[in-house]
C-alpha cells in the first residue's frame, strides 16, 4: 500500500512537471505579455493623436503652407485614429501594416508641420508651442520603447511557442499562432525625430 502511494505520487509528479513544461502556463502568460505590451503601443499613439488639436490651435497663425500641412496632419490623425487594432489581431500582418501606414502617416505629418513653422519666429516663441513641441517629442520617445517593448513580448512568445516541450502545449491545446511584431513603414520611423531648438 505505502508503494502504490509512493508510486502514485510520483506519477503524479512526472504527469505535473510533463505538462508545466509542455506550455500549458508559459504559452498564455507569454501571449498576455505580449498583448498588455501592444496595450501600451496603442495608448502611446493615443497621446500623441491627442496632441494633434492642441498644436492645431497653436499653429492656426502661421501662414497659408502650415494651414494645409496642419490639413494634412489633421486628415492623418483621423485615419490613423480609425484603424483599430483589437488583440485578436496581433497575429494579422496585413491589419498591422495598415494600422502601422497610418502612424506613419501621422508621424511623418506631424514632422513636416513642426520644420515649417520654424519660419515664423512669433509661433516658434509662443509657450504653448514649445511645451506642445516637447510633449511631442516625449512622446515619439515612448512610442520607440513601446514598440520595441511590443516586439520584444512577440518575439518572447513566438519563440515560445515554436520550441520544444512548449510547441507541444501551444500547438495542441492553445491552437497558438505566431503574432506579428510591429515594423515601421518608412526607413527611420521607428527613431524618434530631432528637433532643432535653436532659433537662427
Amino acid at each position: 500500500m505505502k508503494f502504490t502511494t509512493m508510486l502514485r505520487g510520483a506519477f503524479a509528479a512526472v504527469a505535473a512537471l510533463s505538462l508545466a513544461a509542455c506550455g500549458i502556463n508559459s504559452v498564455p502568460a507569454a501571449e498576455e505579455e505580449a498583448k498588455a505590451k501592444w496595450a501600451d503601443v496603442e495608448a502611446q499613439f493615443q497621446r500623441r493623436a491627442n496632441l494633434i488639436p492642441n498644436l492645431a490651435e497653436v499653429v492656426k497663425g502661421a501662414g497659408e503652407n502650415e494651414r494645409t500641412i496642419l490639413t494634412q496632419v489633421t486628415e492623418a490623425r483621423a485615419k490613423a485614429t480609425s484603424v483599430q487594432i483589437t488583440t485578436d489581431d496581433l497575429g494579422d500582418e496585413a491589419k498591422m501594416e495598415q494600422f502601422a501606414a497610418a502612424q506613419s502617416q501621422l508621424g511623418a505629418g506631424i514632422g513636416r508641420l513642426l520644420a515649417s513653422v520654424e519660419a515664423y519666429p512669433q509661433v516658434q516663441s509662443n509657450q504653448n508651442y514649445l511645451a506642445l513641441q516637447s510633449q511631442l517629442e516625449g512622446t515619439e520617445n515612448r512610442i520607440a520603447v513601446a514598440i520595441r517593448d511590443y516586439n520584444e513580448a512577440v518575439r518572447k512568445y513566438n519563440t515560445t511557442i515554436r520550441t520544444f516541450p512548449d510547441s507541444i502545449g501551444a500547438n495542441i491545446i492553445h491552437g497558438a499562432d505566431p503574432l506579428v511584431p510591429y515594423k515601421a513603414v518608412t526607413e527611420g520611423a521607428e527613431a524618434a525625430p530631432t528637433l532643432d531648438m535653436t532659433s537662427n
